[in-house]
């Protein structure tokens, strides 16, 4: 038995022919930084929540307020969705998380679905890296004057978006991004943020604020992840 995921949408949205950006962190923590500080730089609103009875039972307070760890962002003039999440969900719960946003995005009509992976590596390329789930989305990452992989693997939920994508002819690009896995992923966010402003028309982060929202976001997501590990080990153990 496959596990559910709930998406709830607080107000109606309309993002068609736009872009859903997956904030779900992989390795490091830069999809959820560089997602957190767009929602910052922008007019960005609270759509919704993702939940599921296999998500670690978890409230995070901000400003005072209870907030689901995983929730929906839109700006509908940008025609831009976020999935923006603290939980580094279970690898038994990515395939159907990914499946769960390539149905969303299609029942909105979205365009394409922008997801990233960070490799570690000591090495300091600053090269943007992207692969397309299609024909139409590898010209998209060539068009923005990015690399295109050619070989390689990619995990997680950002591999099983490119795999399904494909199938159903949903545009996906996956950005790489470096990371020594030391410290806050200010780099690699920053090479997040780059690639999407050059992949989604109008997006942006205040770059020299993405410093300090790196740490905030990293500390965040890190006592998350602390505080829910024993109930993940009881859930999936």
């Amino acid at each position: 038995m496959f596990p559910r995921i709930r998406i709830k949408e607080h107000r109606p949205i309309n993002l068609e022919n736009g872009y859903l950006i997956d904030g779900f962190p992989s390795v490091g923590f830069s999809s959820a930084i560089a997602t957190e500080s767009m929602i910052h730089t922008t007019q960005f609103e609270h759509a919704g929540i993702i939940d599921s009875d296999t998500f670690p039972p978890i409230s995070v307070v901000k400003d005072g307020k209870p907030n689901y760890p995983t929730q929906i962002f839109v700006n509908e003039e940008l025609k831009i969705g976020v999935f923006m999440s603290y939980l580094t969900l279970d690898q038994s719960l990515h395939r159907t998380t990914a499946r769960a946003m390539l149905k969303w995005a299609k029942r909105h009509r979205i365009g394409l679905i922008l997801s990233s992976v960070a490799i570690k590596s000591p090495d300091k390329n600053e090269e943007i890296i992207g692969i397309g789930s299609t024909d139409a989305a590898r010209q998209k990452i060539k068009n923005a004057g990015l690399q295109v992989l050619e070989y390689g693997t990619v995990p997680g939920i950002p591999g099983m978006l490119l795999n399904e994508g494909s199938l159903c002819e949903q545009d996906v690009v996956v950005i790489i991004l470096q990371t020594d896995g030391n410290g806050p992923d200010f780099k690699s966010s920053t090479q997040l943020c780059v690639a999407m402003s050059k992949l989604i028309p109008g997006a942006s982060c205040n770059i020299p604020s993405l410093q300090q929202e790196a740490k905030k976001a990293e500390a965040v997501i890190k006592k998350t992840e602390k505080e829910s590990r024993h109930l993940k080990d009881s859930m999936y153990g």
